[in-house]
């Protein structure tokens, strides 16, 4: 182990990941039906997934937003039904492990649990497809602990746009502003990932709160929609908000993202969905990998991001979104949550001070969610 590494191990211990996204609730639905029995995440599941118990111990991480992510493709009550049934599972989860996990509903909680060496583990749904244009609903995920919603996914919805989808709104709808005006209300944090620029840009005009973007890199290193343009980035300063850098291949590295276009492209040839995790699905990507070998983005190309996310935002502003568990394809050195540790061990090198780095990992992300209760409760 280098010095850097040891280093990096020293300061996770007492500055832990606070990680804006993992996927495991999806691919305990897609994998299992949520039959924890067969992913029993106290033991090695690395055959299977990118998480459990010991890797995440492993890679030092104090606190996780599960995503309670349903496809874009589920629709009206499908769509709610599907997110009642992830919180259920993260909950269950929560309940199996009492040990290593702990349901923190606020950054007050997040702090017990680094205090007691659990995981706290908060909740965000990915997508307001997830709402089905109900504000009522989106009050009752808030009341069942989902502190983030991000305002859509892949697909564009009747009232915002996403990044990878036909605008329809040029950004928010007046409905739209309204939903983030209700999570302000609320204390449930505006997620900007996976939306237009546009919409970015709305919902930083209507927050009174600050926003956070739960996985995703910068525009300027890697010119995918996925990621958040510098003028946008410029804006977090004065609003307060935190840029969680994620690690997909396809968005942090642009041959990365030319090469996922084709393998996108051979999976729905198979009748599969892209985002298919399912052993059916992991073959036909290892098939395609096999004959069209993938360009590799490693921890070195997501510190590039976080340089320049930094320079533009500044490091009060940065966090880390690695989007395990959803995602086929990962970067060298970061292949499953036991990898943080060289994330933070490059940035050593890169001159990172310590205390910018558990800014990184821990401290801003506490103080986004705790401002956001401040902006409800004030």
């Amino acid at each position: 182990m280098s010095s850097s590494q040891e280093a990096a191990r020293d300061l996770l211990a007492r500055w832990p990941v606070v990680d804006g996204h993992n996927d495991l609730p999806w691919a305990l639905r897609e994998q299992v039906s949520y039959d924890l029995d067969q992913r029993d995440i106290a033991t090695d599941q690395s055959a299977h997934l990118h998480t459990d118990l010991p890797r995440l111990r492993a890679g030092g991480v104090g606190a996780q937003f599960w995503s309670v992510y349903v496809r874009s493709d589920y629709a009206g009550d499908k769509a709610v039904t599907a997110t009642l049934e992830q919180i259920d599972v993260v909950r269950q989860l929560v309940a199996r492990y009492p040990d290593a996990l702990r349901l923190a509903r606020t950054a007050d909680d997040m702090e017990a649990a680094r205090a007691e060496g659990r995981i706290a583990s908060l909740m965000g749904a990915e997508g307001g497809h997830s709402i089905n244009n109900s504000l009522g609903t989106l009050r009752a995920l808030y009341e069942l602990g989902v502190r983030y919603m991000t305002l859509t996914h892949n697909d564009t919805i009747d009232w915002a746009d996403s990044a990878t989808d036909e605008p329809r709104h040029h950004g928010l709808s007046p409905f739209g502003e309204e939903v983030v005006r209700e999570m302000n209300r609320c204390g449930m944090l505006v997620d900007l990932s996976h939306v237009s620029a546009d919409t970015m840009r709305d919902a930083l005009r209507v927050s009174t709160a600050p926003v956070i973007f739960s996985h995703s890199s910068a525009r300027a290193v890697c010119d995918h929609p996925r990621n958040i343009p510098d003028d946008v980035l410029a804006q977090l300063p004065a609003n307060g908000g935190v840029a969680m850098a994620t690690f997909v291949p396809k968005f942090v590295l642009p041959a990365a993202g030319e090469w996922t276009l084709r393998a996108d492209e051979n999976m729905r040839a198979h009748g599969l969905h892209h985002l298919d995790t399912t052993a059916a699905g992991m073959t036909v990507q290892r098939a395609f990998e096999a004959a069209n070998p993938r360009p590799k983005a490693t921890a070195a190309t997501v510190a590039d991001h976080l340089d320049h996310m930094r320079e533009v935002a500044g490091v009060d502003h940065l966090g880390i979104g690695g989007d395990f568990d959803g995602t086929a394809f990962t970067p060298d050195g970061l292949a499953d949550v036991a990898g943080y540790p060289n994330l933070i061990a490059e940035l050593l090198d890169r001159k990172w001070s310590e205390e910018d780095l558990a800014k990184l990992t821990w401290r801003n992300a506490v103080r986004v969610l705790r401002a956001a209760e401040a902006v409800a409760f004030g």
